[in-house]
């Protein structure tokens, strides 16, 4: 069975019920969750679950199994809650939303730098992209200031769906080589940051630009002839 992907309709939700499918050395499988599933560059969530009896496990990863049912792991050897039980689940917020600041400034970085996208990764309140440009000279201090003026229009993020027939009529909408977007459900979800940007994505992501904060480049790095790494911090997530 799948899981009922909760964080896609609301990333600020931060506690809610669910019940548990199976439980085994793989993970807790339940019937809906918050936890962001590992993929597209960002890591999986982590926070806490809470059984009847108010016994606590400590939820460590989020990721899809095979079947696409989400995996909560666990520790190993924790004491495991039978299925059908009904349980609580309380989300790591400070973690996920320094993730969800520094997921939606690499969007905005992917538009101050408008070249096709080799690979990138969502850190704790820091990430990075790899872009594939021609022309390699990238001034620190200049792309700063164009992801801060981005970030300083406080631009509403917003989300949709279209058909993966739509998607493959406007193939210019996917921005990464490296990373495709999630097809094969029939639907496809668009984030698109007002007035700025707009491309597949299945991450979460802050509601309006200028919680995103303070963001700084803090390195540009040559990884191949035409391949340069750019980092970005958010200082007061970090």
């Amino acid at each position: 069975m799948t899981t009922e992907l909760l964080f896609r309709d609301d990333a600020y939700l931060r506690e809610v019920g669910a019940r548990v499918v199976a439980a085994d050395e793989t993970g807790l499988r339940l019937d809906r969750t918050l936890f962001y599933a590992r993929g597209g560059g960002q890591p999986g969530d982590r926070g806490t679950l809470v059984r009847e009896d108010g016994r606590t496990l400590a939820i460590l990863d989020a990721s899809y199994g095979p079947d696409r049912a989400v995996l909560h792991r666990t520790e190993a050897g924790a004491a495991l809650p039978a299925p059908g039980e009904p349980v609580r689940l309380v989300l790591d917020w400070p973690l996920r939303y320094a993730r969800m600041r520094a997921h939606t400034a690499l969007h905005l970085l992917s538009v101050a730098l408008p070249y096709p996208v080799t690979g990138g990764a969502v850190g704790d309140g820091e990430g990075r992209l790899d872009f594939d440009i021609p022309d390699a000279g990238l001034d620190r201090e200049a792309v700063t200031a164009r992801l801060r003026a981005m970030i300083a229009t406080d631009a509403a993020v917003t989300e949709r769906w279209i058909t993966d027939a739509e998607l493959l009529a406007d193939p210019g909408l996917v921005k990464t080589m490296s990373v495709k977007p999630p097809m094969g459900s029939g639907r496809v979800r668009l984030v698109a940051i007002a007035g700025l940007d707009l491309q597949p994505c299945g991450g979460t992501h802050v509601r309006r630009t200028g919680e995103i904060g303070a963001a700084l480049v803090t390195a540009i790095e040559k990884k191949g002839r035409q391949n340069r790494r750019v980092r970005l911090s958010l200082p007061e997530a970090s």
